[in-house]
C-alpha cells in the first residue's frame, strides 16, 4: 500500500522534498506523508480534494483487510 501512496506522492511532486512511511499500530496502520511547506497545498489540494482522492485510492486498494489511515504533515525543517 505504501508504493501506491509514494507513486501518487511522487507524481504530484515530482522534484519536491517529502517522505512516506508507515507507522503500526494496534488496530490500523497509519500511512504518514511527510512534506516541505511549499508543497503540502499540492498534495492536499482545494478544499482537501486530492487528499481525499488518496484516501479513497487507498481504502479502494486495500485487499489485506488491514486499515490504513492516511496522514499528511508538514516536514519539521531544521
Amino acid at each position: 500500500m505504501i508504493e501506491l501512496v509514494e507513486y501518487l506522492v511522487s507524481s504530484l511532486v515530482p522534484e519536491g522534498d517529502y517522505t512516506v512511511e508507515q507507522r503500526d499500530g494496534d488496530r490500523a496502520s497509519d500511512i504518514v506523508i511527510s512534506i516541505s511547506k511549499k508543497d503540502i497545498g499540492k498534495i492536499i489540494g482545494k478544499q482537501g480534494k486530492i487528499a481525499r482522492a488518496i484516501r479513497t485510492l487507498v481504502k479502494a486498494a486495500n485487499k489485506s483487510g488491514v486499515k490504513y489511515n492516511v496522514v499528511i504533515e508538514e516536514k519539521n525543517e531544521i
